[in-house]
């Protein structure tokens, strides 16, 4: 009798190790492919520019929960995570495409209003929807976009090119999306155990925002541009700080060193976290969703930027590929590790 075959679950690998796993032999066959899988957007080569395309599926039930998301907002969102790897590349969005599964509880309203988010999207960052696929689906929503970018030759920027010294710089602030996602699942459970009560909100509209309608950082884009400065990398923050930083690190074979002090951590955030008795740099570290953006620069480029509003300091690259690591409120050194996406979250 054949010995049974053992099979690798996919929890035993999760996100990254998978994409590793599936990616590691991939050759290029076209001279246009500049630089393909490993960064947030593939670089094509047809012209003058660069071309960035990047695609991202949003599946109901594991990215998002129509019981508290608003279809209008879930098709804005869904443009924006999209828009941001595009802006991680340093690039500007031009086109995107979009392609739904729907499932037979969506009447032709419903799939209005979410349309009604995506050509907001499309409207506010100047991008035009020049196609997409509709097909039908037994389990519920997914959406899937595929955004189409340009960039300068001279100004794409990787993840992979981090230089020792270089100031790691965080945008915006961070953490505030995921614990929006904690008030909204806190809301949920409270209205299925009592259908009578009323979900409270009111007074955390800025944590909300950040979960159900945030912005892609195309204005930090342009505010580099008129500098006069390249980030060293860049990537966006979708998976939490933990997760961005070891892609910078890992892919520019270097390593960090982040200050628990200077993590941009709105008020908003701490007040909703210690509420519900969370910590603050655990949503900020493994949280995601923030779509913000993290970039590396020189000293002397930092020196250029450094007034810029929203922009701020939080660390800066070592040259030692083994030293990750975050520096805690009280001094002490503590190794990052990366979360990201395993199946074992979706098997409860």
């Amino acid at each position: 009798m054949a010995k049974e075959r053992k099979l690798t679950r996919l929890s035993e690998l999760g996100e990254f190790n998978l994409i590793d796993h599936l990616t590691g032999d991939v050759t290029h066959k076209n001279k246009s492919t500049h630089f393909g899988i490993g960064d947030d957007a593939a670089v094509l080569d047809y012209g003058n520019n660069y071309s960035l395309v990047t695609n991202d599926v949003f599946l109901e039930g594991v990215h998002f929960n129509l019981m508290y998301f608003p279809l209008q907002h879930l098709g804005y969102k869904s443009v924006v995570a999209n828009l941001s790897d595009i802006y991680a590349m340093n690039g500007n969005p031009r086109q995107i495409v979009v392609s739904l599964a729907l499932s037979s509880k969506f009447s032709m309203e419903a799939v209005d209003e979410l349309y009604k988010g995506v050509k907001r999207a499309c409207e506010y960052y100047n991008v035009d929807l020049v196609g997409g696929d509709i097909t039908s689906s037994l389990t519920g929503l997914a959406i899937s976009i595929t955004a189409i970018g340009e960039v300068e030759k001279s100004k794409v920027v990787y993840r992979s090119t981090a230089q020792p010294n270089d100031v790691i710089v965080v945008t915006g602030d961070v953490g505030g999306a995921y614990m929006g996602m904690q008030l909204l699942e806190r809301e949920k459970e409270v209205f299925k155990a009592s259908q009578n009560a009323q979900p409270e909100l009111e007074g955390y509209d800025y944590i909300l925002g950040r979960q159900l309608k945030p912005e892609a950082r195309g204005d930090v884009i342009n505010a580099l541009d008129n500098a006069g400065v390249i980030p060293t990398s860049m990537i966006d923050i979708s998976d939490g700080l933990a997760s961005e930083i070891i892609h910078i690190t890992n892919d520019s074979q270097a390593g960090c060193k982040l200050f628990e002090s200077k993590i941009p951590i709105h008020d908003k955030t701490r007040e909703i976290a210690k509420e519900m008795n969370y910590e603050t740099t655990i949503a900020a570290l493994h949280g995601g969703d923030d779509y913000e953006l993290m970039f590396t620069v020189s000293l002397n480029d930092y020196e250029h930027i450094k007034d810029i509003e929203g922009l701020n300091a939080v660390g800066h690259i070592l040259s030692d590929a083994e030293e990750v690591n975050l520096v805690s409120d009280d001094g002490a050194t503590v190794p990052i590790r990366a979360q990201g996406w395993n199946t074992a979250d979706q098997e409860e």
